[in-house]
């Protein structure tokens, strides 16, 4: 994500903080650079400009270049400008005292919206809200099925009737229907549409006329950069958006549509689909995102990420066990399988500050390599995922037989667990002695 944008950006801004003094033409040349970048990215020459200029305009004050540290100064200047370009703060769901809150999800064929709309269900699920799914799409064969299929997965209830009722009747009837049920939420997958349809764009105005959301969400593609940007232009004219979503923002190496909505249409991003899988749509928070971006980490992603997977008592009993050092195979195997549901090791380990990206390349661990290491802890028997100290050659042999592995790839395993033990130790040795001294002790995030 924003891989190019990002290196550029990092190289350049590193450069800035070599140095011990600035002057103007120092800042003039990484500005250039700055903005070359950004263009590169596809962001808003406009947008591009204006950021420009307010760097360079807080940059000259007396505070930046009389400081002794004047490169970490400008650093911090840009990363608030990144911030404020994206919109400063999350902006939430807007949802109403007097349900059903109404959201109104528009967008271009393939911009994955029916889609974005099942996850945009589970997200208010998990808030215990009780959503319904509307299928609006009348015209794309398969999309009331796909609205159902959907549903299914997902335990939310689909309301639709069929594909020989108008849209705009179908909202109606489905806004009634979940005042009935008990559903607080109506979301309502319309059809996609090209933004020079006339007749199709007229047709979600109708929709929207009659049913006065309280949301209107555009659904993006975020590798169609500044076409995205044109997108959203055209939308709010008709719609009025109140937001935005941007999906496939995990293969967007460029950025240019994150960094230049806001400022273009000036309605916010309030949630991004990492992935493909239906649990993979995050609320938007900018300021993490200009992080990220620079190269600063972003702790507490990683921290809603480990919250949302790991279960607080077995986290408490974990910790208790490292500190007694009774940690076995099978508390090892259920860490692997806690971290695999955050998401790739790469992704996880790219939010922690001062990683070096490159270095992060290639590490990912495979569903091969967790099954094999799965195997091979399945294969021992109760005595030896306790006590690992146990298993000599012919116990390696036998485990390795067992669970279709070699030898190499048990002694691995093996090799692994002990140095992990072995720096779990080390860590509770250092929380012990910050506590001695009156100062925190060391969380365990598993």
């Amino acid at each position: 994500m924003f891989q190019s944008l990002s290196d550029k950006l990092q190289a350049t801004l590193g450069k800035f903080k070599k140095r011990g003094k600035l002057t103007e033409k120092d800042l003039d040349e990484g500005l250039r650079e700055v903005r070359l970048a950004l263009l590169e990215a596809d962001v808003n020459y406009k947008v591009v400009k204006q950021f420009v200029n307010t760097v360079k305009e807080r940059s000259l004050g007396a505070e930046v270049m009389e400081s002794l540290t004047p490169g970490q100064h400008v650093v911090k200047i840009v990363n608030e400008e990144l911030t404020s370009l994206m919109g400063q703060t999350q902006s939430k769901i807007n949802i109403s005292p007097n349900p059903p809150t109404v959201i109104l999800m528009s967008g271009l064929q393939g911009a994955g919206k029916t889609t974005t709309s099942g996850k945009l269900a589970l997200v208010l699920k998990k808030q215990q809200k009780s959503p319904l799914l509307v299928a609006c799409d009348i015209y794309r064969p398969a999309a009331i099925k796909q609205l159902e299929v959907l549903g299914k997965q997902l335990d939310i209830p689909v309301f639709s009737m069929g594909d020989k009722t108008s849209p705009i009747d179908i909202a109606k009837a489905a806004i009634q229907h979940a005042k009935k049920n008990g559903n607080d939420v109506v979301i309502l997958d319309t059809a996609g549409r090209l933004h020079i349809d006339e007749e199709m764009m007229d047709e979600i105005v109708g929709i929207h006329d009659a049913t006065n959301p309280h949301e209107v969400l555009l659904v993006l593609d975020a590798m169609t950069g500044q076409d995205a940007v044109n997108v959203a232009k055209t939308f709010n004219e008709a719609l009025d958006l109140t937001g935005v979503i941007l999906t496939k923002l995990d293969g967007d190496a460029r950025g240019g549509a994150a960094l230049s909505i806001r400022a273009v249409t000036d309605k916010p991003i309030k949630y991004v689909a990492m992935g493909e899988k239906l649990d993979q749509l995050e609320p938007f928070h900018p300021d993490r995102m200009a992080s990220r971006i620079l190269g600063m980490g972003d702790v507490l992603s990683l921290i809603d990420k480990a919250v949302a997977v790991i279960d607080e008592n077995k986290a408490k009993e974990l910790e208790q066990k490292l500190r007694e050092q009774s940690f076995t195979l099978d508390d090892y195997l259920e860490q692997i399988d806690q971290m695999r549901s955050m998401g790739p090791m790469e992704d996880l380990l790219s939010m922690l500050p001062g990683v070096n990206k490159k270095a992060l390349q290639g590490i990912n661990v495979s569903e091969k390599d967790i099954a094999h290491i799965e195997a091979i802890i399945r294969s021992m028997t109760l005595k030896e995922r306790v006590n690992p100290d146990i298993i000599n050659s012919s116990r390696r042999k036998r485990i390795a037989l067992g669970s279709g592995t070699s030898v190499n790839d048990v002694n691995k395993l093996l090799k692994q667990f002990k140095d992990m033990k072995k720096m779990m130790k080390q860590f509770t040795q250092m929380g012990k002695g910050m506590k001695r001294k009156g100062g925190f002790g060391l969380p365990f995030m598993p």
